[in-house]
């Protein structure tokens, strides 16, 4: 048997596919229950709203967003922050801004990485011409 620390309340616990103990499992399945009943009666809460109203952190909130068990696509003012800045999104992990921001970093890195691997190449071949016309036949 594996045993482990469950990583939410620290109990050791026999290692199972949802890596918590039992009673921590039994807990964020109240809390859901508790989110999908204020839910049911309440479309147009926000995820702070939902929050205060179960007293279920943002987090785990947001972490049934994203296991698919809350749909934003049924509760039109539910998002949740991003993971980059945490300003409020519907959809993926990241907002416009960021991803933007790091498509263009990420850009420009592959960019400086051709430059210097072509400066390097293209040094080591312009001193192979110069050495080419330097030789006499």
């Amino acid at each position: 048997m594996d045993l482990d620390n469950c990583p939410r309340c620290g109990k050791l616990y026999a290692k199972n596919f949802k890596n918590m103990c039992s009673a921590c499992i039994k807990d964020i399945e109240l809390e859901y229950d508790r989110c999908f009943k204020y839910l049911r009666e309440n479309k147009g809460a926000t995820i702070h709203e939902l929050s205060e109203a179960t007293e279920v952190s943002v987090k785990q909130i947001t972490k049934f967003i994203k296991e698919g068990r809350i749909s934003v696509a049924n509760n039109p003012n539910m998002m949740y922050p991003c993971e980059v800045c945490g300003i409020l999104i519907r959809d993926g992990n990241m907002c416009d801004g960021c991803r933007n921001r790091l498509t263009r970093d990420l850009t420009a890195a592959s960019r400086e990485e051709r430059q210097a691997g072509g400066l390097e190449s293209g040094g080591n071949n312009a001193a192979y011409h110069t050495l080419d016309r330097l030789r006499k036949d």
